[in-house]
């Protein structure tokens, strides 16, 4: 069994790396190693390193902890779930991509029919039903997620190789500034019960979840980037580009963790061992960060999972304003198109992101609280 102390040493490890990581991306360390070293070529491996070493860190802390905790066999079982999950999305979503009316070719200038035919023949289209569907399973099993049928000569697989790193990094972002204001105005909240500190913390917090990002994104690039002129109002080139998309996406996912850190604290600080605590002579500062927010934190976990997995494949509404080179474009122009391949692979991808960061998040329930046990 992990105790107290090897867990704070293993998190501090992970946190360190990560920090770091996190930074160097964020302050675009690239160009400035360009600028001020002679061989701007040491970059790429350094990064890929650097992206490595975390990878290893991260998946060998969790393996750790599984083993320590004797949760390989649950480990193991969910991983088999999630495979199975995501083998009954891709079928669900094959299946009705292909019933739903009208076709990937299907234009409002009707194609000659022996042109169709051709372009059908190149996709494997006019082939039966389930020769397609194995076609495809097979396909992902090998990795390949098919050529897209509106960006000519180009795979899924590039595609979503283009594209994701720019949403996920818009995604982390957004994720720590939505949990680093969330959590704090939660507790903030709650320690100022029915107070007008209370009250205000709650107005901002409805007033984040209410508010459309659609409206908040316009409403900060006209002070920010006009009236103000201190950060640019579009594109994603630098750190300064970085600042307002992430903290639009970030605003009202920070509400709803206010809103839970708020309830559970107030839940958990009228327990009997918190009145213990209190009773010691524990200054209320410890009383809170010590005792009350470490098990305040379930409800936040089981709402990270979800959040997670959406937040990380980013926001169409905010890197269509922010002009964002991610996968929010190509989600919607997939649909809107028809089409089949990308459909199917972003589905996956998002579906994968959900399913593997609710099982970090149910390993993350037995850390914070040992009461809870997994089996």
């Amino acid at each position: 069994m992990i105790n107290e102390k090897q867990k704070s040493i293993m998190s501090g490890v992970v946190f360190t790396a990560l920090l770091i990581t996190l930074l160097i991306s964020f302050f675009d360390a690239q160009h400035s190693m360009e600028v001020f070293i002679d061989h701007p070529e040491w970059w790429p491996p350094f990064w890929n390193g650097l992206l490595i070493l975390d990878g290893v860190l991260v998946f060998g802390t969790f393996a750790w902890y599984a083993i320590s905790q004797n949760l390989v066999f649950f480990v193991f079982k969910r991983v088999v779930e999630a495979c199975l999950v995501l083998l009954v999305i891709a079928t669900l979503t094959f299946t009705l991509l292909r019933v739903m009316p009208g076709g990937p070719f299907d234009q409002e200038k009707t194609l000659p029919p022996e042109v169709k035919a051709n372009i059908e023949a190149k996709y494997n289209l006019n082939a039966p039903l389930l020769e397609q569907y194995k076609d495809y399973i097979f396909g992902i099993l090998q990795g390949d997620l098919g050529e897209s049928y509106k960006y000519l000569g180009r795979n899924v697989s590039d595609i979503i190789t283009e594209t994701l790193p720019v949403s996920f990094q818009l995604g982390l972002y957004a994720l720590i500034i939505s949990f680093a204001i969330g959590i704090p105005l939660g507790i903030f909240a709650a320690s100022k019960h029915n107070t007008a500190w209370d009250n205000s913390a709650m107005f901002m917090a409805v007033s984040g979840v209410s508010l459309p990002s659609f409206l908040v994104a316009p409403i900060f690039i006209i002070i920010f980037a006009f009236w103000l002129d201190i950060l640019p109002p579009a594109f994603w080139d630098g750190p300064s580009h970085y600042i307002l998309p992430s903290f639009i996406l970030g605003i009202r996912p920070a509400a709803v963790i206010a809103r839970l850190t708020r309830a559970s604290v107030l839940e958990v600080i009228r327990s009997d061992y918190i009145r213990t605590a209190k009773a010691k002579g524990l200054p209320q500062r410890v009383v809170l960060y010590r005792h009350v927010l470490k098990n305040s934190l379930i409800p936040v976990l089981t709402f990270s999972g979800p959040l997670v997995a959406g937040i990380l494949s980013g926001s169409f509404i905010i890197e269509l304003i922010f002009v964002v080179p991610g996968m929010g474009k190509h989600l919607i122009q997939s649909v809107t198109n028809r089409d089949y391949p990308l459909i199917l692979g972003l589905t996956l991808l998002f579906s994968a992101l959900l399913v593997f960061a609710n099982l970090i998040v149910d390993l993350l329930y037995s850390y914070f609280d040992p009461r809870i046990k997994l089996s």
